[in-house]
């Protein structure tokens, strides 16, 4: 710990987030930018990246972290061909309440200016995260622009698309090595044996080509016993960008990997990545450094699955009570919590603890469309835990999936009227294949997965292109209707009733929320989802009619229900 406040002096932006891009260091770590139709970022804070940090500093490398995320702005992108197909269904901008997306946008900082702050690093190794297989063009591309500013550095790719496909990235020629598995395992090994100029074949997880031309790939390396890392370096990070609820935000993994076997998921047991639970004392380690000098606004819980062990998850949240006191931050876990894992008693503490919110993970109530994603049926503990949520006081919010291989998108219909008559908001999910899952497999065994990794994500509806990319739009698109039906519930309590969309050129009403209603009411009477375009106009929004009427025919069936407690 004393090493590393010794490279690193602290101030609001942290002494090593490269900033300005000035200061020196021997190792730069850097998310690169991504391109999509939209970015969550208070989701983006690369935690990984200070986790390796930390590890690097105790061997006593100075460490800079250059976050090509860390930016207000963005601009558009021009749509890549392999997208293409797109166009026609996000072609209409929507300024309504159910406007989703439409324009494919560049997030972060342009390419050329994070390799120009990578050039006045002085770094001999420079690591580029590369998480998600849809965005494997801006982290080669950002690997490209770095190489050619740093001609005598060398470029080392890590996360989960290069584990999966060491091949793929290292046919780069702006890739030297590729670390498979855990970062804080290959990375400090890596720089030694570079700076020291020993063998590289022994280092944990390393994947490149040799001098004599063959190539060598070891398995994916994992910390067996996380306990024994140190700190993560948060002081590395440009704070002020992430800051949410008033304070700053911290990002939190306690555990890694998930006992469960999920179909769709690419970190559960059936993956090979080994499930590891930090102890308490170590997790609160980490949140009482973080919070030492900062106000801390927010904490989100990236665990696969938090409350798994209900002994140790009610123990953090004891802790976090005693630390915090009368103040706690807001404290989310939005990858999702398994319903059957919460009963009253814990979910009171979380409340107490700093829980505004529940992210229930449901996946869907179909026991069909259950067993074929592997996992037990939770919509009793579902129900459970909404009541209890509605006792205590906390919002929540239903994660279903849809459009995954082989689902009807009529049992997800069913899955948003379910959602429709509780207490709750709906978290709808488009299916994206992920690597290294179950799905992703049977995926690619059927012929149902795009050749290009673009493709991998959820706004591309990459399943069956144009037949099932209709269903799952209009599935998006009622999940935004459904949720501001909940809005009308709690707001005015009642909903708008049908009305005929007239003939003649409507009036708008300029208050959004009275906007809503006027569109609600025309789809209450016909079906057709409209949106208000940029210029004042009424737009059509491509839906699949049968799903529509599906969905009007089950509301007329249930009582729908607000969001909040009245």
């Amino acid at each position: 710990m004393r090493m590393r406040r010794a490279l690193t002096a602290t101030s609001p932006e942290g002494k090593h987030s490269l900033a300005k891009g000035s200061e020196p260091c021997d190792i730069l770590l850097i998310q690169p930018p991504i391109q999509d139709f939209y970015l969550t970022a208070k989701r983006t804070l690369p935690y990984g990246l200070i986790t390796i940090a930390a590890v690097l500093q105790d061997k006593g490398y100075r460490v800079a972290i250059l976050d090509g995320l860390a930016r207000g702005k963005s601009r558009p992108a021009p749509l890549p061909p392999e997208l293409g197909y797109l166009e026609a269904l996000y072609a209409s901008a929507d300024l309504s309440p159910f406007g989703l997306f439409h324009q494919y946008r560049h997030y972060g900082y342009a390419l050329t200016t994070i390799a120009e702050k990578a050039s006045r690093s002085g770094a001999f190794l420079i690591g580029i995260a590369s998480l998600f297989s849809a965005y494997e063009d801006m982290a080669l591309e950002c690997a490209r622009s770095v190489k050619s500013m740093c001609p005598d550095a060398r470029i080392v790719l890590g996360g989960h698309h290069p584990t999966q496909f060491p091949d793929r990235v290292l046919d780069h020629p702006a890739v030297d090595f590729v670390l498979r598995g855990d970062g804080e395992a290959g990375l400090p090994v890596l720089a030694d044996r570079l700076r020291e100029k020993g063998p590289l074949a022994s280092v944990p997880g390393i994947a490149y080509d040799r001098k004599n031309g063959e190539r060598c790939i070891r398995a994916p390396a994992y910390v067996d016993y996380l306990d024994q890392l140190p700190t993560p370096a948060t002081e590395l990070v440009k704070t002020r960008y992430y800051r949410r609820m008033g304070g700053d935000t911290l990002v939190i993994a306690a555990s890694r990997g998930c006992p469960m076997h999920c179909s769709y998921c690419c970190m559960g047991a059936h993956t090979g990545i080994p499930y590891r639970r930090r102890s308490v004392n170590h997790v609160m380690q980490e949140i009482r450094h973080a919070a030492r000098g900062r106000h801390i606004g927010l904490i989100d819980f990236e665990d696969e699955n938090l409350s798994m062990d209900r002994g140790w998850f009610e123990r953090l949240l004891t802790e976090i009570i005693l630390f915090f006191g009368d103040r706690p931050p807001e404290l989310r876990a939005m990858n999702g919590i398994y319903p059957p894992t919460l009963n009253r008693n814990l979910i009171a503490r979380m409340r107490k603890a700093g829980f505004r919110e529940l992210n229930l993970s449901l996946g869907s109530c179909d026991k069909d469309q259950t067993r074929r994603f592997r996992r037990p049926y939770v919509r009793d503990a579902f129900d459970r835990v909404l009541a209890w949520a509605e006792e205590l006081d906390l919002s929540a919010v239903g994660y279903i999936i849809a459009g995954a291989p082989d689902q009807d998108p009529h049992s997800s219909i069913r899955d948003l009227l379910f959602l429709a008559s509780r207490r709750v908001l709906v978290g709808l999910s488009i299916y994206y294949p992920a690597p290294a899952s179950w799905d992703f497999a049977y995926c690619h065994k059927t012929g149902m997965l795009p050749s290009s990794p673009l493709c991998w994500r959820s706004t591309a509806l990459s399943l069956d292109r144009m037949t099932r990319c209709n269903a799952s739009l209009t599935l998006l698109r009622l999940s935004r209707l459904l949720n501001f039906m909940k809005q009308c519930m709690d707001k005015d309590g009642f909903l708008p009733p049908p009305e005929p969309f007239p003939n003649h050129k409507p009036v708008i009403a300029p208050n959004r929320h009275e906007m809503g209603r006027q569109l609600l009411g025309w789809f209450l009477e016909d079906g057709i989802i409209r949106g208000l375009g940029q210029h004042g106009e009424i737009v059509n929004h491509i839906t699949d009619n049968q799903l529509t009427q599906s969905f009007l025919e089950g509301l007329r069936e249930i009582s729908i229900r607000g969001a909040r407690s009245r």
